[in-house]
């Protein structure tokens, strides 16, 4: 298999479905001639035109919009935002439209539409910038939430989304972008609402996604040294929750670590956490512990950033709590 970056995973994803399905098109601000603002979508211009890969104006409300009716009229639209801090702009079309629509005309409407957009911290961006805002879209019935830690699963999720009927939002942390990873070549597909189980374990049981995953894995590396055999699981989609493969971990580990990025408070992670609850309590030898972004606006300070995001450190020390 080929070794690639994320954002070329996404780009052959693109390409691909663009020259699969002429329904199929891409828009957002600077997608055409800058490639995107992560230039994800570099090339695609100069191989599929203006007609399909389109500049916008700079309105995410608009963007969005315009791609629920494109959508409703039988295409299939991409729309990349710069970032989701901007689709807060767009939250109206979202929630009230994009997720709605379906379910309001008695299911003789779908709204066929994948949004992109990249999230997260860590890169001095401040606190307008640097938000993980997939609980939001997770708390919204009839949206699916697609969040891929590798770049294998960046490119097959993809494709699956694009191919959907219903509504989703693609989240790719930036971090992310230039990480390295195996991608199989030819046509691949991932279903959504299956979990990967990255590393097996027996002690603990690790749960997280996007880069989180990555600090999951270091620390069960750290972990193996001091004794602990902790087990990873990327979850790879929010909804569908492919809660069984979680479960089906704690009842052999006993533990739960749930990693997220987002806030600690209302965060993905504390749903997850109150669904190994109810499915898993007789199994569980110790309260599920959380590690995520702290209650607080993201610092633009890289030392005060550094320590308001969750660590592979901060998993170690869960861990340690819990043995």
């Amino acid at each position: 298999m080929a070794q690639i970056t994320y954002r070329e995973a996404l780009n052959q994803a693109l390409h691909e479905e663009l020259e699969r399905d002429e329904r199929v098109f891409i828009m957002g601000e600077e997608v055409g001639y800058f490639g995107g603002a992560f230039k994800v979508t570099d090339g695609l211009l100069a191989i599929f035109g203006e007609k399909r890969v389109r500049d916008t104006p700079i309105s995410e409300l608009t963007i969005v919009g315009a791609g629920i009716g494109a959508a409703m009229g039988g295409l299939k639209p991409i729309v990349e935002l710069m970032t989701i801090n901007f689709g807060l702009l767009a939250m109206d079309q979202i929630v009230n439209h994009a997720a709605k629509i379906h379910y309001m005309f008695g299911g003789h409407a779908k709204v066929p539409i994948v949004i992109r957009a990249p999230q997260g911290g860590g890169h001095q961006l401040g606190a307008q910038h640097s938000q993980s805002l997939e609980a939001y879209f997770l708390h919204c019935p009839g949206l699916r939430v697609v969040i891929p830690a590798t770049p294998a699963d960046a490119k097959g999720l993809l494709k699956t989304a694009i191919r959907e009927d219903d509504p989703v939002i693609f989240l790719e942390h930036e971090s992310l972008y230039g990480m390295k990873g195996e991608v199989p070549e030819g046509e691949y597909m991932i279903p959504l609402g299956r979990a990967n189980v990255m590393r097996e374990g027996k002690d603990v049981t690790i749960v997280s996604y996007s880069k989180c995953v990555y600090d999951a894995l270091r620390a069960a590396e750290a972990l193996e040294n001091e004794g602990v055999d902790a087990e990873v699981v990327d979850l790879r989609t929010l909804n569908p929750l492919d809660i069984n493969t979680v479960v089906e971990s704690v009842r052999k580990t006993g533990k739960a670590i749930v990693v997220y990025e987002g806030w600690r408070t209302g965060g993905a992670g504390a749903e997850i956490a109150a669904q190994i609850y109810e499915a898993a309590f007789d199994s569980l030898d110790a309260p599920v512990e959380r590690v995520a972004t702290l209650d607080t606006p993201m610092p633009y300070n890289k030392k005060l950033e550094h320590a308001a995001l969750p660590s592979a450190d901060q998993i170690v020390r869960a861990a340690e709590r819990l043995a």
